[in-house]
């Protein structure tokens, strides 16, 4: 356990003088940035092959549909053995899928059905590492170190978002299987930092002879339904990424509306990294303090003025500022809603709450990227980009007075997990 004082707040150099948190973030940086490229790779490369925007939809439910149907098997492993060795597991299983798609791409194919078969191993993969890697976190934070350790978490990953997608451009532009075979070397180093990582705090020691019951797999959906927070901060997110899902939308944006090529459709990308990076940076550094609850809100709204711009203008300047400051909007509810779940989570919970989160949130990239290629396919590109926006604002309407417990959180300190939870 940390000997920091009980009820002191840390900052983000506070908790970075821990080695375990800087292992942790090191190799989260890594294979994030491995995913970033190879997600940015991956929706150019359909898109050329076939020039539908639905079928980018397709490769965003071959991705999701593993998740969803693992979501009560995954939090329930995550719960029940070493989050570690299940982190390892389904990184190699992504370097496995990177490689694959090495060789799909040097073989020259016709057919683009390989890419979603790869697209649904790496979900297999998604669905099993996420639980395992986000119960860690509180597991190598000191005390009073959870939340700088979220924004800074956080931070990494939108720092992926900048380098992977702003990398993936030119990687493409030399050839497909430089960008892929880039992932699988940078997922190698993430596997190879994680195993390193060792825990302040240990998990809860199960009982080997418990038995596992369909009731203990369905805790996580349990839990989340009687907590109203979580409920409200979930599904706020869920439909926001639902109905908001432009950047899937990227790559049918960048030539059919802005008409520009692979590089800046790269930096297009990359352009929401940018902005959600300096957020986690400023929140890392400043974290919110007062509030949470309305700047949650505030900040899905923004989000949802941002997916309208982007989805109205054919200016590439305009559009670069509006993925941005978008994603800088979505970046303060990551870092609100990452907080907040594991402050209210027991620790025994933690592994299926977060696989429930996944497939609300996290895999819901996935499914609003399928929404949007479905109904870009239906109505155009513009009026699916626009109408998503629109949707978000009301959602946020509704949120905002609809669930008062939300909207009221003023300090994360207000939160905390039961003692004894049933």
């Amino acid at each position: 356990m940390s000997d920091q004082p009980e009820g002191t707040q840390l900052t983000a150099f506070d908790v970075l003088r821990y080695t375990n948190v800087r292992r942790m973030l090191g190799s989260s940086l890594a294979f994030y940035v491995g995913v970033m490229l190879q997600a940015a790779t991956l929706g150019k490369h359909v898109f050329d092959k076939t020039g539908r925007a639905i079928d980018i939809g397709w490769l965003g439910l071959a991705e999701f549909l593993p998740i969803a149907l693992f979501v009560f098997v995954s939090g329930s492993v995550a719960d029940r053995y070493n989050r570690k060795h299940i982190a390892a597991i389904s990184l190699c299983g992504e370097l496995l899928c990177a490689l694959g798609l090495v060789w799909y791409s040097i073989s020259d194919p016709q057919a683009v059905w390989p890419i979603f078969v790869i697209g649904g191993l790496f979900g297999t993969c998604r669905a099993f590492l996420s639980p395992a890697t986000r119960s860690m976190y509180p597991m190598v934070a000191p005390d009073g170190g959870l939340p700088p350790i979220i924004a800074m978490s956080s931070g990494v990953w939108t720092s992926a978002m900048i380098i992977g997608p702003a990398a993936s451009g030119f990687l493409y532009s030399v050839h497909p299987a430089v960008a892929y075979g880039t992932t699988a070397t940078l997922v190698a180093f993430g596997i190879g930092g994680i195993m390193r990582v060792q825990f302040l705090r240990p998990p809860i020691v199960r009982d080997p002879d418990e038995k596992p019951t369909l009731r203990s797999a369905t805790e996580g959906i349990h839990f989340i339904r009687r907590t109203p927070i979580l409920l409200a901060a979930i599904s706020l997110d869920l439909f926001a990424v639902l109905f908001g899902g432009a950047v899937a939308l990227l790559p049918a944006i960048a030539e059919n509306q802005l008409h520009v090529g692979d590089v800046a459709y790269g930096w297009l990308r990359a352009a929401g990294g940018i902005g959600a990076a300096s957020m986690a940076a400023f929140l890392a550094i400043k974290p919110l303090r007062r509030n949470v609850g309305k700047a949650l809100l505030v900040a899905v709204g923004i989000f949802g003025a941002g997916t309208i711009v982007l989805g109205s203008t054919s200016s590439y300047v305009i559009a670069f500022a509006a993925v941005l400051i978008l994603s800088a909007a979505d970046m303060v509810s990551v870092f609100v809603r990452g907080s907040i779940v594991p402050l209210v989570t027991p620790d025994e919970k933690r592994g299926r709450v977060s696989a429930v989160e996944n497939v609300f949130i996290g895999a819901t990239n996935e499914l609003g990227a399928f929404e949007s290629g479905v109904a870009a396919q239906a109505f155009g590109t513009p009026a699916t980009v626009i109408g998503g926006g629109i949707a978000t604002l009301g959602i946020v309407g509704v949120w905002w007075f609809g669930f008062p417990a939300l909207r009221n959180i003023d300090q994360f300190s207000d939160l905390e997990a039961p003692e004894n939870p049933s």
